[in-house]
């Protein structure tokens, strides 16, 4: 959001707010400007759009600095989910599908979802229900780590479910100050 500040004000009349937060009433713009400048701060407007418009005295580089400061913070806090996917065949041995099942217990337990997709070829279609029964063993395989949260479902010549981690690992950078 971009403010306008000292010269650039040019409304026939203001209201004025201290840097404290006190109301100095309505004003011209070059008074309010003049009493910013004794003050050797800014002149900021921060409402445009009330009648008459509001400005305040402030230290504007100082309060750019906070703000860009707090949207740091913020995006450093916030998590990305990413959906992570697993592909198998109905006819898959149980090694490669152990292999399959700790991949996908590893991205659940970094807090990312999870699609499982079976994929049948041929005259696998006529077996979809060993798709179904595979994909039901490895949600139960998953269940310390992440929970069903969309059914098997066959769409064309894929059945895919969805798994969503049990508990999102929350990382903060505090550990690295102490």
């Amino acid at each position: 959001m971009t403010y306008q500040i000292n010269e650039d004000i040019n409304d026939s009349e203001i209201r004025l707010i201290d840097e404290d937060g006190t109301q100095l009433g309505i004003m011209s713009s070059p008074e309010a400007l003049k009493i910013a400048i004794e003050k050797e701060l800014d002149l900021v407007k921060i409402a445009p759009t009330s009648n008459p418009p509001v400005c305040k005295i402030m230290d504007y580089g100082k309060y750019r600095f906070e703000q860009a400061k707090r949207e740091k913070e913020a995006r450093r806090h916030q998590q990305i989910v990413e959906i992570k996917e697993i592909r198998m065949s109905p006819s898959i041995g149980s090694n490669d599908f152990n292999v399959k099942l700790k991949s996908g217990q590893k991205f659940l337990k970094e807090g990312d979802r999870l699609k499982v997709t079976v994929r049948f070829r041929g005259r696998e279609m006529a077996h979809t229900n060993l798709g179904e029964d595979l994909l039901k063993k490895y949600a139960e395989e998953c269940n310390e780590f992440g929970t069903v949260d969309k059914n098997p479902k066959l769409d064309g010549r894929h059945m895919s479910m969805f798994l969503t981690p049990r508990s999102v690992k929350v990382s903060t950078g505090d550990s690295q100050h102490q």
